[in-house]
């Protein structure tokens, strides 16, 4: 999970930059703050991996901010000024925003954001192999390298498996279950799917296939689906 603040002096772009982030699995809201000092202080006692940073502001501007921090987390800069694109970039930010922003585009800034904390994050010394789900008070356990596909049913998932005609209902979000699994051997195909890597037998257009079920790939996150097939190209 990557926590993350929005700064910003707009009060509609903060409520903006909230909404978005919480529609995004692998983000965590730590706070919004209406300018830069309010972030120092937030940063001061929280632990902050990526920032959403509007420019201009009162006082202290956004690059002035960026520039006073020894060991800076990840941005992305939000702005309506695509002039300081350049000046952002040679403080080697994740990405830029240009105000107004469409939600495709803030998600892909997004997963550029999550490439690059994955990449940063120490090997874990054991991944997980197994866990529990509560189904009518009986908790099933679940093998990970058993699990075919995940679909998300508002505050419930399906968990289909190989070994069982019959999916695993639980209560339960995309969010949680996500944070419970590999993160390289599960790819969001759509906002309520999430795919284990080796069970996909084809992808097409729109869908990946397991076998002889299909699965749907929507817009926002086709990318993910590209990048799987030329990184299993190469």
């Amino acid at each position: 999970m990557i926590r993350c603040i929005a700064v910003d002096d707009e009060h509609l772009v903060r409520e903006l930059l909230e909404d978005n982030i919480r529609q995004v699995p692998f983000l965590e809201l730590v706070a919004t703050c209406k300018n830069a000092l309010e972030a120092m202080e937030v940063m001061q006692r929280e632990q902050v991996d990526l920032v959403f940073l509007d420019i201009q502001m009162p006082r202290l501007s956004g690059l002035q901010f960026l520039q006073s921090l020894q060991r800076p987390p990840l941005v992305i800069l939000v702005t309506a000024y695509e002039k300081y694109a350049l000046e952002g970039y040679n403080l080697q930010v994740v990405d830029y925003l240009l105000k107004p922003f469409s939600f495709e585009r803030f998600l892909k800034a997004c997963q550029r954001a999550g490439e690059l904390f994955r990449l940063q994050q120490p090997a874990s010394p054991r991944a997980i192999t197994d866990f529990f789900v509560n189904v009518e008070y009986v908790q099933v356990k679940i093998v990970v390298a058993d699990i075919e596909y995940i679909e998300g049913l508002k505050d419930y998932i399906k968990i289909h498996l190989s070994s069982s005609p019959r999916p695993v209902l639980t209560r339960m979000t995309m969010k949680a279950i996500a944070e419970k699994l590999p993160a390289e051997a599960f790819v969001r195909t759509h906002k309520s799917y999430l795919v284990a890597v080796n069970k996909i037998t084809a992808v097409k257009r729109d869908l990946v296939c397991i076998g002889d079920k299909e699965i749907p790939v929507s817009d926002f996150f086709k990318e993910n689906v590209t990048r799987l097939v030329q990184g299993t190209d190469n």
